[in-house]
Protein backbone atom coordinates (compact mmCIF):
# COMPACT_ATOMS: atom_id res chain seq x y z
CA UNK A 1 0.00 0.00 0.00
CA UNK A 2 3.29 2.23 0.95
CA UNK A 3 4.18 1.96 -2.79
CA UNK A 4 0.63 2.32 -4.40
CA UNK A 5 0.05 5.48 -2.13
CA UNK A 6 3.39 6.89 -3.28
CA UNK A 7 2.42 6.23 -7.15
CA UNK A 8 -0.65 7.78 -6.08
CA UNK A 9 1.01 10.66 -5.36
CA UNK A 10 3.78 10.61 -7.76
CA UNK A 11 1.37 10.80 -10.58
CA UNK A 12 -0.97 13.31 -9.16
CA UNK A 13 2.25 15.95 -8.94
CA UNK A 14 3.08 15.10 -12.28
CA UNK A 15 -0.34 16.43 -13.98
CA UNK A 16 -0.83 19.18 -11.49
CA UNK A 17 3.05 20.41 -12.20
CA UNK A 18 2.87 19.22 -16.19
CA UNK A 19 -0.44 20.11 -16.91
CA UNK A 20 -0.67 22.79 -14.60
CA UNK A 21 1.68 24.39 -16.40
CA UNK A 22 -0.05 23.85 -20.05
CA UNK A 23 -3.32 25.26 -18.73
CA UNK A 24 -2.18 28.01 -16.15
CA UNK A 25 0.71 29.28 -17.55
CA UNK A 26 1.87 28.17 -21.30
CA UNK A 27 -0.42 31.16 -23.00
CA UNK A 28 0.00 33.54 -20.07
CA UNK A 29 -0.18 37.09 -21.96
CA UNK A 30 2.87 38.13 -22.64
CA UNK A 31 4.62 36.59 -19.64
CA UNK A 32 3.69 33.25 -21.04
CA UNK A 33 6.31 29.96 -20.96
CA UNK A 34 5.00 28.62 -23.66
CA UNK A 35 6.13 24.88 -25.44
CA UNK A 36 9.63 25.07 -23.17
CA UNK A 37 8.37 25.61 -20.31
CA UNK A 38 5.79 23.04 -20.34
CA UNK A 39 8.52 20.49 -21.74
CA UNK A 40 10.46 21.68 -18.87
CA UNK A 41 7.71 21.77 -16.10
CA UNK A 42 6.69 17.72 -17.06
CA UNK A 43 10.67 16.90 -16.91
CA UNK A 44 10.83 18.49 -13.24
CA UNK A 45 7.67 16.45 -12.28
CA UNK A 46 9.29 13.35 -12.82
CA UNK A 47 12.72 14.10 -11.69
CA UNK A 48 11.45 15.63 -8.23
CA UNK A 49 9.39 12.75 -7.58
CA UNK A 50 12.01 10.38 -8.59
CA UNK A 51 14.38 11.54 -5.96
CA UNK A 52 11.09 11.74 -3.39
CA UNK A 53 9.62 8.46 -4.21
CA UNK A 54 12.00 6.21 -6.16
CA UNK A 55 13.15 4.37 -3.24
CA UNK A 56 9.77 3.57 -1.91
CA UNK A 57 7.99 2.72 -5.56
CA UNK A 58 10.62 2.88 -8.32
CA UNK A 59 8.71 6.43 -9.36
CA UNK A 60 6.78 4.33 -12.56
CA UNK A 61 3.95 7.31 -12.80
CA UNK A 62 2.73 6.21 -15.75
CA UNK A 63 1.60 2.90 -17.06
CA UNK A 64 3.24 2.27 -19.88
CA UNK A 65 7.01 2.32 -18.02
CA UNK A 66 4.82 -0.33 -15.63
CA UNK A 67 4.57 -2.04 -18.47
CA UNK A 68 7.87 -1.38 -20.20
CA UNK A 69 9.62 -2.43 -17.00
CA UNK A 70 7.84 -5.87 -16.46
CA UNK A 71 8.45 -6.61 -20.23
CA UNK A 72 12.52 -5.40 -19.55
CA UNK A 73 12.11 -7.78 -16.04
CA UNK A 74 12.67 -5.07 -13.78
CA UNK A 75 8.93 -5.10 -12.55
CA UNK A 76 6.71 -7.99 -11.19
CA UNK A 77 3.85 -8.91 -12.88
CA UNK A 78 2.03 -9.34 -9.79
CA UNK A 79 2.33 -5.69 -8.90
CA UNK A 80 1.03 -4.75 -12.30
CA UNK A 81 -2.30 -3.83 -11.96
CA UNK A 82 -2.04 -2.65 -9.21
CA UNK A 83 0.38 0.39 -10.08
CA UNK A 84 -1.67 1.05 -12.87
CA UNK A 85 -5.10 2.10 -10.82
CA UNK A 86 -2.84 4.21 -8.58
CA UNK A 87 -1.43 5.95 -11.14
CA UNK A 88 -4.90 6.74 -12.70
CA UNK A 89 -6.36 8.04 -9.92
CA UNK A 90 -3.59 9.94 -8.87
CA UNK A 91 -3.99 11.67 -12.23
CA UNK A 92 -7.53 12.09 -12.09
CA UNK A 93 -7.27 13.60 -8.63
CA UNK A 94 -4.21 15.39 -10.46
CA UNK A 95 -6.72 16.58 -12.48
CA UNK A 96 -9.43 17.37 -10.32
CA UNK A 97 -7.33 19.78 -8.27
CA UNK A 98 -6.01 21.47 -11.33
CA UNK A 99 -8.95 22.11 -12.51
CA UNK A 100 -10.79 23.67 -9.17
CA UNK A 101 -8.08 25.57 -9.54
CA UNK A 102 -8.12 26.93 -13.29
CA UNK A 103 -12.07 27.19 -13.17
CA UNK A 104 -11.72 29.87 -10.59
CA UNK A 105 -11.57 33.02 -13.00
CA UNK A 106 -14.22 31.73 -15.30
CA UNK A 107 -11.87 31.68 -18.25
CA UNK A 108 -12.40 29.20 -20.99
CA UNK A 109 -10.35 26.13 -19.84
CA UNK A 110 -10.48 25.06 -23.88
CA UNK A 111 -8.76 21.65 -24.40
CA UNK A 112 -7.67 21.63 -20.65
CA UNK A 113 -4.16 20.17 -21.79
CA UNK A 114 -6.09 17.04 -23.65
CA UNK A 115 -3.88 14.75 -26.21
CA UNK A 116 -5.49 14.69 -29.67
CA UNK A 117 -4.58 13.48 -33.04
CA UNK A 118 -6.35 15.66 -36.12
CA UNK A 119 -8.51 18.26 -35.28
CA UNK A 120 -7.36 17.87 -31.77
CA UNK A 121 -3.69 18.21 -32.22
CA UNK A 122 -1.56 21.46 -31.93
CA UNK A 123 -0.54 21.70 -35.04
CA UNK A 124 -2.64 19.39 -37.07
CA UNK A 125 -1.36 16.28 -37.52
CA UNK A 126 -2.81 13.35 -38.69
CA UNK A 127 -3.74 10.07 -36.40
CA UNK A 128 -0.93 8.23 -38.13
CA UNK A 129 1.31 11.25 -37.01
CA UNK A 130 0.05 11.28 -33.89
CA UNK A 131 0.26 7.54 -33.02
CA UNK A 132 4.18 6.81 -34.54
CA UNK A 133 5.26 9.73 -32.00
CA UNK A 134 3.77 8.42 -29.25
CA UNK A 135 5.28 5.00 -30.32
CA UNK A 136 8.58 6.23 -30.65
CA UNK A 137 9.29 8.74 -28.32
CA UNK A 138 7.22 6.25 -25.46
CA UNK A 139 10.20 3.63 -26.60
CA UNK A 140 13.08 6.20 -26.57
CA UNK A 141 11.51 7.28 -23.01
CA UNK A 142 11.70 3.51 -21.72
CA UNK A 143 14.80 3.00 -23.13
CA UNK A 144 16.14 5.93 -21.70
CA UNK A 145 15.12 4.64 -18.26
CA UNK A 146 16.11 1.37 -18.79
CA UNK A 147 18.89 2.15 -19.22
CA UNK A 148 19.94 5.08 -16.64
CA UNK A 149 18.57 2.55 -13.72
CA UNK A 150 21.03 -0.22 -15.17
CA UNK A 151 22.85 -1.47 -12.37
CA UNK A 152 26.05 -1.05 -14.43
CA UNK A 153 25.20 2.46 -15.12
CA UNK A 154 26.06 5.65 -13.49
CA UNK A 155 25.29 5.75 -9.60
CA UNK A 156 22.49 8.43 -8.37
CA UNK A 157 22.10 10.22 -11.73
CA UNK A 158 19.11 8.46 -13.09
CA UNK A 159 16.17 11.10 -12.04
CA UNK A 160 18.13 13.79 -13.54
CA UNK A 161 18.36 11.19 -17.19
CA UNK A 162 15.20 10.26 -17.15
CA UNK A 163 13.34 13.83 -16.28
CA UNK A 164 15.68 15.65 -19.11
CA UNK A 165 14.32 12.64 -21.34
CA UNK A 166 11.07 13.79 -20.22
CA UNK A 167 11.70 17.05 -21.51
CA UNK A 168 13.17 16.30 -24.74
CA UNK A 169 10.48 14.50 -25.72
CA UNK A 170 7.89 17.46 -25.34
CA UNK A 171 9.87 18.97 -26.83
CA UNK A 172 9.61 17.31 -29.96
CA UNK A 173 6.22 16.48 -29.70
CA UNK A 174 3.79 18.73 -27.95
CA UNK A 175 2.85 20.04 -31.61
CA UNK A 176 1.86 16.73 -32.72
CA UNK A 177 -0.22 15.02 -30.12
CA UNK A 178 0.20 17.29 -26.99
CA UNK A 179 2.73 15.03 -25.59
CA UNK A 180 1.28 12.07 -23.70
CA UNK A 181 3.58 8.90 -23.49
CA UNK A 182 1.48 8.31 -20.18
CA UNK A 183 -1.66 6.83 -20.33
CA UNK A 184 -2.39 8.07 -17.00
CA UNK A 185 -1.68 11.46 -17.60
CA UNK A 186 -4.55 11.29 -21.06
CA UNK A 187 -6.74 9.92 -19.07
CA UNK A 188 -6.93 12.46 -16.55
CA UNK A 189 -7.25 15.43 -18.96
CA UNK A 190 -9.77 13.93 -21.09
CA UNK A 191 -12.07 13.00 -18.93
CA UNK A 192 -12.65 16.92 -18.11
CA UNK A 193 -12.29 17.86 -21.68
CA UNK A 194 -14.67 15.33 -22.18
CA UNK A 195 -16.29 14.71 -26.39
CA UNK A 196 -13.66 14.18 -28.83
CA UNK A 197 -11.12 14.00 -26.52
CA UNK A 198 -12.52 10.86 -24.71
CA UNK A 199 -13.27 9.44 -28.22
CA UNK A 200 -9.41 9.35 -28.72
CA UNK A 201 -7.88 8.61 -25.71
CA UNK A 202 -7.57 4.83 -26.89
CA UNK A 203 -4.81 5.97 -28.95
CA UNK A 204 -3.26 7.35 -25.97
CA UNK A 205 -3.42 4.53 -24.23
CA UNK A 206 -2.33 1.86 -27.36
CA UNK A 207 0.52 3.64 -28.68
CA UNK A 208 2.17 3.98 -25.46
CA UNK A 209 1.89 1.08 -24.18
CA UNK A 210 3.24 -0.41 -28.12
CA UNK A 211 6.27 1.58 -27.62
CA UNK A 212 6.93 0.60 -23.76
CA UNK A 213 6.72 -3.54 -25.05
CA UNK A 214 8.75 -2.67 -28.05
CA UNK A 215 11.69 -0.76 -25.51
CA UNK A 216 11.18 -3.77 -22.68
CA UNK A 217 11.90 -6.86 -25.89
CA UNK A 218 15.23 -4.28 -27.09
CA UNK A 219 16.48 -3.58 -23.95
CA UNK A 220 16.80 -6.85 -23.03
CA UNK A 221 18.89 -7.44 -25.93
CA UNK A 222 21.14 -4.81 -25.97
CA UNK A 223 21.12 -4.43 -22.24
CA UNK A 224 22.51 -8.12 -21.26
CA UNK A 225 25.46 -8.64 -19.64
CA UNK A 226 27.96 -10.47 -21.82
CA UNK A 227 29.88 -11.51 -19.02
Amino acid sequence: MKKLLAEFIGTLWLVLGGCGSAVLAAAYPDLGIGFVGVALAFGLTVLTMAFAIGHISGCHLNPAVSVGLWMGGRFSGSDLLGYIVAQVLGGIAGAGILWSIASGNGADLGSFAANGVGELSPGGYSMMSGFVAEVVMTFFFLIIILGSTDPRAPKGFAPIAIGLGLTLIHLISIPVTNTSVNPARSTSQALYAGGAYLGQLWIFWVAPIVGALMAGVVYKIIGEDPS
